[in-house]
């Protein structure tokens, strides 16, 4: 690659090494996994290809500068120093988002708020005026990273945050995070070799991300605009052809992805949504409960993101968990089936011995990603037979 840089890929914690993958698999160089975060060589190409198509990826920032600073005087000199009027013109608009840790800096509202007075005073140092802040839509968006000591200056390729996909028509109550959906997805092995079920659906992000990745439909497909789009360097030649690109690389899916949710308004957001994702062919909706319904014909993935107990009573979410074990093992024979929850203590109920349990972030709430293989009596006559052999 010529003319490369250093980008700064975010993500989940957890989905560091997903998204190691997901790069290395877009032909990214000199990838090191960090803490909720992969670095890795680009090119402009990669850069905006990144961007449309990583699935475990949050933002893209590029790095500009670092250097230290110990308190909000180094800081502001230090941002102060640079020749601002060179990057954005002062019609443009500008927003910083700040990430503080350590014992420097303790407040990261202020922090933006030192380096936003900095960009301004250098304009009103040149010109006698300075830019607008736009903290929802702006050309440019500045991420500060200080650690300690150690601050990263970074440009915000991305813009909006990239679980904002697009095809988001209408929501359910706490959608699930469509990075968070694509991660799960990711760790429970599925190869695009079987039927997809989820029989909890809400308003279908997990079925959406399962139908995305399995045609390898970009994650950006239905996205408008990046934070790239409005930098002074933007080729926008270059842009179409990755997009053209990445989408010539869409296929079918040979088996089929099943949503549903016993719900009757969670079915018509769901509805919305994955008509919104152009996926009404691709995904068979339907109102049910998971307890009453006969699921597709082994083999296949169960995903389900059931409630965590926030808003139920204890009798009911105790019953909720039971309810699901004995589902599993009476419905969903030769299914891998993967549960995520916060409420460790209600995931025991399910009564199945979990073959692989997975710490995830769901938000704040500090969850578990739990698989249980149900087995059916082939298989159980299969181990005997290996045994006894």
């Amino acid at each position: 690659m010529e003319n490369t840089f250093t980008l700064v890929a975010k993500t989940l914690p957890g989905f560091e090494q997903i998204l190691a993958d997901e790069l290395q698999a877009l032909g990214a160089e000199n990838i090191n996994v960090l803490h909720r975060a992969v670095s890795f060589d680009a090119d402009k190409a990669l850069m905006y290809k990144a961007n449309y198509c990583l699935r475990t990826a949050l933002r893209i920032l590029k790095p500009i500068q670092t250097f230290v600073a110990r308190n909000e005087l180094m800081l502001y000199k230090k941002i102060f120093e640079i020749k601002w009027h060179e990057i954005f013109g002062i019609e443009e608009t500008f927003a910083i988002d700040a990430v503080v840790s350590g014992n420097y800096f303790t407040h990261s509202q202020y922090a933006a708020l030192k380096v936003k007075d900095a960009i301004a005073d250098e304009f009103r140092n040149k010109y006698g005026a300075r830019p607008s802040v736009d903290v929802e839509n702006p050309d440019l968006r500045i991420n500060i990273h200080i650690e300690n000591e150690k601050v990263t200056l970074s440009f915000d390729s991305s813009g909006e945050s990239l679980h904002k996909r697009g095809y988001r028509k209408a929501v359910d109550k706490a959608p699930i995070n469509e990075v968070l959906a694509a991660g799960l997805i990711k760790l429970t092995g599925w190869n695009y070799d079987r039927n997809f079920v989820d029989c909890m659906c809400g308003s279908a992000t997990i079925p959406i991300e399962a139908a995305m990745a399995a045609m390898n439909i970009p994650a950006g497909y239905f996205r408008e605009s990046y934070g790239f789009m409005k930098w002074r360097d933007f080729d926008e030649k270059l842009w179409k052809k990755i997009v053209t690109e990445a989408d010539e690389e869409i296929r079918d899916f040979d088996y089929e992805i099943f949503a549903s949710d016993h719900s009757a308004k969670a079915v018509q957001i769901a509805q919305a949504n994955i008509k919104g994702a152009h996926l009404s062919h691709d995904i068979t909706l339907s109102q049910q409960d998971m307890f009453e319904m006969t699921p597709p014909e082994a083999p296949g993935i169960l995903l389900i993101n059931p409630p965590y107990g926030e808003r139920l009573e204890e009798k009911d979410i105790v019953n909720l968990y039971k309810n699901i074990g004995n589902t599993l093992k009476h419905k969903f024979k030769g299914y891998d089936a993967w549960v995520i929850s916060s409420n460790l203590e209600v995931l025991k109920l399910i009564g199945l011995k979990p073959s692989k349990k997975i710490e995830v972030y769901n938000g704040s709430l500090d969850c578990r990603f739990v698989k249980f293989e149900i087995f059916d009596g082939k298989y159980k006559d299969m181990k005997r037979q290996q045994v006894n052999e």
